[in-house]
């Protein structure tokens, strides 16, 4: 009969002894916001990049109109962005561009945007592996694009502007490969119209890219096939006259000896 009475008396001394123990100390209780930010910068060199948000974020939420609230906005959404959040990295400096539009760093919000744009989707795999970029969805890579010619536009004397630059290069790059991908996908489909209207697009607008020889070439065959010969002759005579020693012109033209000016489309049967 005692041993319900038992329990209930083992019970209540758990949840007494719950209440006897000591509350989390915050240690960051009596810092200042020098202390703080000067101790999340410890954080983000040491790349313990949670823990230097937590310390940016109580330093905002302590001293939002502080000299430092600023700078651990433009901090926090560097360290989101290490930490591999990059949503939360990106409405970071989103959110600094839109409170300071004039502050003089703004133009690292607006890089940063894009550096984060750059490399969303390189898992830690890929960064191991090879993987080649232009196969994939080219959504960020023009998001990226747009942010890194926002900062060009807006602040060319920049010291981010000429790694912008590059970026943006590359980026175009591969933005125009990532087309002739699908352009091939439709050739071995033998969807040439498809295939036509991909190379068209790489040469309206990614000229000057590596890409634009394989584009032609690609609008030759998939002309060839629709029985557009004009247009096909059109694309192969663009093509030798702009890169007369590219393996796809010499592939393409090396059994006629055809000369740039010839219009005739007989060297198909070459082929």
């Amino acid at each position: 009969m005692r041993l319900p009475s038992i329990f209930l008396l083992i019970a209540l001394l758990g949840l007494t002894g719950c209440s006897l123990l000591p509350d989390q100390v915050d240690e960051t209780k009596e810092w200042s916001a020098n202390k703080l930010y000067s101790e999340a910068k410890e954080q983000l060199a040491a790349k313990n990049y949670e823990k230097a948000i937590q310390y940016l974020e109580t330093l905002e939420a302590r001293y939002p109109f502080g000299r430092y609230a600023q700078q651990a906005q433009l901090e926090i959404a560097y360290a989101y962005y290490k930490f591999e959040e990059p949503d939360l990295g990106i409405a970071a400096a989103e959110r600094f561009i839109k409170i300071y539009p004039r502050h003089p760093n703004v133009d690292y919000a607006w890089y940063l945007k894009g550096l984060i744009n750059y490399n969303r989707g390189k898992t830690l795999i890929s960064r191991y592996l090879p993987q080649d970029p232009t196969e994939r969805d080219t959504y960020n890579m023009q998001t990226a694009y747009d942010d890194f010619e926002q900062l060009m536009q807006r602040y060319p004397d920049s010291i981010y502007a000429q790694d912008a630059a590059q970026r943006m290069i590359h980026l175009r790059n591969n933005m125009a490969e990532h087309e002739l991908h699908v352009a091939d996908y439709y050739m071995r489909r033998q969807a040439w119209v498809a295939a036509a209207n991909r190379g068209k697009h790489v040469i309206e607008h990614f000229q000057r890219t590596p890409s634009v020889p394989g584009a032609l070439a690609v609008m030759a065959r998939a002309y060839h096939q629709l029985g557009a010969d004009d247009l096909a002759a059109d694309a192969l005579r663009v093509l030798k006259l702009n890169y007369p020693d590219h393996p796809e012109t010499l592939r393409l033209t090396g059994a006629t000896g055809l000369a740039v000016e010839d219009q005739s489309p007989s060297f198909w049967e070459f082929w």
